[in-house]
């Protein structure tokens, strides 16, 4: 059939949804033309990871294909037109810009918009929606100037925003909300207000039970008045209290619509017209508007079939959802509300560490009904799969939040028990079948291979885990052997090549390479085992210069505009006024932006590549040395006053931080490690936030190891307690060299700790009761690290064959990068924006 003789389906509306019913369809057959307005002036981009835009991507890497994917598939595409009317009778449309077409089926994608309250003032400049790249241009434009920020709604989309809010720098961000809780629709109360206290801490405002009366100011936003007659005063207001159903187009046509919204339509997607369909936020089916990616991709698969005269039909969709909100994990799945009688609830809740976990079982207690998880939802793909599979719970349900407590897995708890039919990837509509098959029959063994098979994973990203839990279950279940390799050019793990290394005294890249590797090497291998040499033989790093990332290159963290940081060793964070003095003559005259960090240090930023040298020349004249910030290594050893100064002081924690950081920097790890030594239990230097912490007790110090801060904040967990200085150091030396000599590359060691089998009980067994027997090796070998410590930037300065490798130009050593550009700020400098 030709293109001239094929039926036309129109398509309105060019976003997510309306992207993906193309895809789907053009996959199935090409006996349609295919034609596609959109309202944007850019093609279909992804709303779900719109606010990763403030954090780096590009309109071009939120797209979902590229411009020419359309004309490949044969489809006509209408960029920023709007369709201004359906005639029905003779089944055409009318666009803006004066576009008539006769269609045989229409589609319509029209999505939804922002819904906007009628508040008095709400025309004024500085405030704004968050819906489009559009609308986060002006907001990444007005917030330049803005100080205090606030958000209008408190679920999903709200909390998005104000973590755009955040990430564009806004000093103070509050959020308002008008019902008693966070994420009403999501979470349950309890749940609701961990959440909002994780928020909190992380230095967001949030206001609950706040209706807003009034917008403040004349023109511009100026503050917000609130029905209880408190005020607020903002710079800017990003609105973002819902969605409203893009519906006005089907209206002026005569389609039926709900009352409060949206295109009524039945289970084959058809509108109260047979040849028009809805798929989308615009489509009401059963009552419901349906405000996930997901579903509107299970409507357009629907109608794709149904025009293929297939047989599919959409009969309601899981609202289940997870998300990470300003980096605290959110998840509820199932029904989380029900309650007694109708069910059962186990509750977990640690406010320390800000989890709040709570399932509802039936009260038989064989079946899960859902639920809700905060702070923690590792767990959240197994337990949606036990919901949606009527999976029949183990003997101690408990176990699905808290853990199984007797060294065997629950029964039915692995990805591998679920049936062939259960929904991994409910964007995509890829089964556990669909998956294990491409493994089987494909020989699909990684989670890239398996997004190009079948587009696992490709969606919201959140079934990623389960998806690569599976692959490797198969792999198993066929007898073929999962090996956590470095990477394809050495075949061993990294505890494995650290012990070969270690065994035949191999010191070079080369050398590893030619006796246990294969191939040239890549960018993977290539600073692992840089690593591994680093803890094994404490050698000058940059000697292996061409191994390196760009940090451990050149000794120094690359920043902004290609200029490089300055940081100085200060143990314990004492520091002499004559030092003081000198950091303060190098800032001034290399013309760098100085900052005191949160690790008690004085960080130099803006330095340019040639320049380091000559920095560190005179930093090192006056008595100081690297202080290893671009390094897998000993950052900081963080601490109080302790008893010098501090009336609740038990202890000289300075002088102890002082020499656990002395004895422990320098040494390479698989990453960066943080110490802490707190004087009292009021815990000023933070040291349960660190790698390993050591606090004060009447009797002598608290050893705690395995915390860590980032992304995924974790408190240290206690490792002995009441013990002596040299014990604590014993028992340190034990506990840093073990985590070298066996963890993964790039592995903290609280992600260490959690994925050790037997957890702390196992690591009090190795170090403090030596059941391996290698408590005086790994004593040995760490003062072995200790006696050989070096300064590398010292050595770097001394040496001048190395120092040549810090010229930006080869043949002109003293000229610096042209394209290096400052602004000032605060009467210091910073890198001008790229």
């Amino acid at each position: 059939m030709s293109q001239q003789d094929s039926k036309t389906i129109v398509v309105v509306g060019n976003g997510m949804v309306g992207y993906k019913f193309c895809e789907k369809l053009t996959s199935k057959t090409t006996a349609f033309r295919i034609v596609v307005f959109g309202e944007e002036p850019r093609h279909a981009y992804d709303r779900v990871h719109l606010s990763e835009y403030f954090n780096g991507k590009s309109a071009d890497d939120l797209s979902m294909s590229h411009l020419g994917w359309y004309s490949e598939h044969n489809i006509a595409l209408h960029l920023g037109d709007t369709i201004t009317e359906i005639n029905r009778a003779e089944k055409t449309i009318h666009s803006l810009k004066g576009v008539s077409l006769s269609y045989d089926y229409l589609v319509l994608a029209t999505g939804s918009s922002a819904f906007v309250p009628d508040i008095p003032g709400v025309e004024k400049d500085g405030v704004f929606v968050y819906r489009t790249l559009e609308d986060l241009d002006q907001i990444q434009t007005y917030a330049k100037a803005a100080r205090k920020g606030a958000v209008l709604g408190g679920g999903l989309l709200g909390l998005e925003a104000a973590k755009a809010l955040i990430d564009l720098g806004i000093e103070e961000t509050h959020v308002i909300e008008f019902a008693p809780r966070l994420m009403p629709r999501q979470i349950d109360s309890a749940g609701s207000a961990m959440l909002q206290s994780k928020l909190e801490q992380l230095g967001l405002k949030v206001h609950m039970n706040k209706s807003t009366s009034s917008i403040l100011g004349a023109d511009t936003i100026k503050g917000l008045q609130f029905a209880d007659d408190t005020s607020l005063d903002v710079d800017m207001l990003v609105i973002s209290a819902g969605i409203r159903p893009r519906d006005e187009l089907a209206k002026l046509a005569g389609l039926e619509t709900g009352t409060r919204g949206g295109i009524v339509v039945n289970e084959q997607m058809q509108t109260s017209d047979a040849s028009i369909y809805a798929i989308g936020e615009c489509a009401l089916y059963d009552g419901m508007i349906y405000g996930l990616v997901a579903p509107g991709y299970e409507m357009a698969e629907v109608v794709a079939t149904q025009l293929c005269a297939g047989e599919r039909a959409f009969t309601g969709y899981d609202m289940s959802t997870k998300l990470k909100l300003i980096g605290v994990d959110v998840a509820s799945f199932g029904d989380p509300f029900v309650t007694e009688p109708d069910s059962r609830s186990i509750v977990f809740e640690d406010s320390h560490k800000g989890i709040y976990k709570r399932i509802n079982i039936s009260n038989d207690g064989k079946y899960l009904l859902g639920g809700v998880l905060i702070g923690d939802a590792d767990a959240y793909n197994l337990l949606l799969q036990t919901v949606n599979n009527n999976i029949v719970l183990p003997p101690n349900p408990e176990d699905l939040i808290l853990g199984s407590r007797g060294g065997e897995a629950s029964a039915g708890a692995g990805v591998i028990t679920l049936p062939d039919e259960a929904l991994i990837c409910s964007c995509e509509a890829v089964s556990k079948g669909d998956i294990c098959g491409a493994v089987t029959d494909l020989n699909v063994t990684t989670v890239e291979g398996m997004k190009k098979c079948n587009k696992a994973g490709t969606g919201c990203g959140g079934c990623v885990p389960l998806v690569k839990d599976l692959i490797n279950e198969t792999l198993k279940a066929n007898g073929t052997y999962i090996k956590n390799v470095v990477c394809e050019h050495f075949d061993f793990s990294r505890q494995e090549l650290f012990d070969l290394l270690k065994l035949n005294h191999i010191r070079t890249y080369d050398d590893a390479l030619d006796h246990f590797g294969k191939g040239d090497g890549c960018e993977s291998c290539k600073p692992a085992v840089a690593s591994i040499l680093a803890s094994l033989w404490n050698d000058v790093i940059v000697k292996q210069h061409t191994i390196q990332d760009s940090n451990d290159r050149y000794l120094a963290n690359i920043q902004k505009g290609g200029t490089y940081s300055v940081v100085p060793r200060i143990p314990g964070g004492e520091i002499t006024p004559d030092k003081l003095i000198i950091i303060g003559q190098v800032a001034k005259k290399y013309g760098l932006y100085t900052k005191i960090t949160g690790g008690q240090r004085i960080d130099l930023f803006g330095a340019h590549l040639s320049d380091l040298p000559d920095i560190w020349e005179e930093l090192i004249d006056a008595g100081f040395e690297s202080g290893h910030a671009y390094g897998k290594a000993l950052r900081t050893v963080k601490s109080c006053v302790g008893s010098t100064w501090c009336r609740f002081g038990l202890h000289d924690s300075v002088s102890f931080a002082i020499e656990v950081e002395e004895r422990y920097r320098g040494i390479r790890a698989p990453h960066k490690i943080k110490g802490g030594v707190s004087g009292c239990v009021r815990e000023c230097a933070e040291a349960q936030s660190k790698d390993f912490g050591i606090i004060a007790t009447e009797k002598g110090w608290n050893l705690y190891v395995g915390g860590n801060g980032g992304s995924k904040p974790q408190h240290a967990q206690l490792l002995a307690t009441d013990i002596d200085k040299e014990t604590c150091i014993k028992y340190l030396d034990r506990f840093l060299m073990f985590y070298i000599n066996t963890a993964d590359a790039l592995t903290r060691t609280a992600t260490w700790l959690n994925k050790m089998e037997g957890g702390l009980s196992y690591l009090k067994n190795v170090i403090i009761n030596d059941s391996l027997g290698i408590c005086a090796q790994l004593e040995t070998e760490m003062q072995a690290l200790v006696n050989s410590y070096h300064c590398e930037w010292k050595e770097v300065v001394e040496n001048p064959d190395l120092r040549k490798q810090f010229a930006h130009f080869v043949n002109s050593p003293k000229e610096k990068d042209p394209h290096v550009a400052f602004d000032t700020m605060r009467e210091q400098v910073k890198a001008k924006e790229w």
